[in-house]
């Protein structure tokens, strides 16, 4: 009998399922789609033929096609993006920023204070909330079939730019690029403190054992790999404003490596930036912090640039944004802090 030996979730935002099946020595031949619809019957046809052609289905370890003859003992790896739950769904209508959607996929500079996904505390006023109301009021025939498909998040707080698959296929083909961690993301961050010129934090990241919802880099070999490549544009006395490149898409990942280097994001409640770390001891310096941290409630993140294939067109699109403008005036206090003082 062949059986399913395990399935998880992948520690990219928790967005792709893994299946491992194993294929018991009384196998005869099947076609590796047929085999699959067997043994994953709550994945669709349609679901398996998009990851297969996606390269997300292997055998022993090699991308493999439908028509691959499964063999005693052959193990066969299935990546997935996520299904939506089956909760329905409010549409609601909310002030999105689109900077750019054709058939097969949207792009919204997310403000900070949205929910990307509805979940325990937050199921309405999400992105997916706001998208689910716009694909709605779209023309065409069709357009009930339209769900937004998530292939990344960013947190609550964070501004800046996000991807989202607007049909099955455009998903499965965005989601495998993000697997591959070959999409093109940078962020911009304000943090305490001086970086260095530029530099590479490669460290473990696992869930706090003082807050489940928290996370923390760890030594090698537990957690999962994170790898933030990162350059200061600006010194602006006893804060930066660093470009950070990602590697991996770890959940916290540039909040949690920048806290370990002694460098946390300025404003950041949960990873030490709401504290004052650098500067001069005057209490007007004292007073100019805390009027900034009053006026500013978040991280200081902003996912600026986002590039990737596109799934239909073959070809790589780039997007940049603009900071948000809480950002925006934040820098300019610290700029103008840098060139005349308190």
């Amino acid at each position: 009998m062949n059986t399913v030996q395990d399935t998880d979730w992948n520690n990219e935002e928790e967005l792709f399922e893994r299946h491992r099946v194993l294929a018991d020595q009384n196998q005869s031949l099947l076609r590796l789609d047929k085999f699959l619809m067997d043994r994953l019957g709550n994945v669709s046809r349609n679901r398996l033929q998009n990851a297969i052609k996606a390269e997300l289905v292997k055998v022993n370890g090699q991308a493999s096609k439908s028509n691959y003859k499964i063999k005693p003992g052959d193990e066969v790896s299935v990546f997935l993006p996520k299904p939506e739950e089956n909760r329905e769904l409010i549409p609601q209508k909310l002030d999105l920023n689109i900077i750019h959607e054709d058939d097969d996929l949207i792009v919204v500079n997310k403000e900070s204070g949205m929910v990307v996904h509805p979940a325990i505390g937050n199921w309405d006023g999400t992105l997916v909330n706001g998208l689910l109301y716009h694909f709605s009021e779209l023309p065409g025939k069709g357009k009930e079939d339209v769900r937004p498909g998530l292939v990344h998040r960013i947190d609550k707080n964070t501004s800046g730019l996000l991807v989202v698959a607007k049909n099955e296929e455009a998903h499965t083909l965005l989601a495998k690029q993000f697997l591959d961690h070959s999409i093109q993301r940078t962020y911009q961050a304000l943090v305490w403190g001086d970086p260095g010129e530029e530099g590479t934090i490669d460290e473990f990241i696992d869930r706090s054992p003082r807050d489940r919802k928290l996370r923390t880099v760890v030594e090698e070999g537990k957690g999962k790999r994170a790898i933030t490549h990162f350059k200061t544009l600006e010194s602006l006395g006893p804060v930066s404003l660093v470009e950070c490149r990602l590697k991996t898409g770890r959940t916290h990942q540039i909040r949690v490596h920048f806290q370990y280097i002694g460098c946390p994001l300025f404003g950041d409640p949960e990873y030490g930036g709401r504290k004052i770390l650098k500067g001069p001891r005057f209490s007007k310096y004292k007073a100019f912090v805390e009027g900034l941290l009053k006026d500013f409630q978040r991280q200081a993140l902003h996912a600026k640039t986002l590039g990737f294939v596109h799934p239909s067109a073959k070809k790589e699109i780039l997007f940049d944004s603009e900071l948000a403008g809480d950002m925006l005036m934040l820098l300019e206090s610290w700029r103008k802090y840098s060139v005349s003082g308190i």
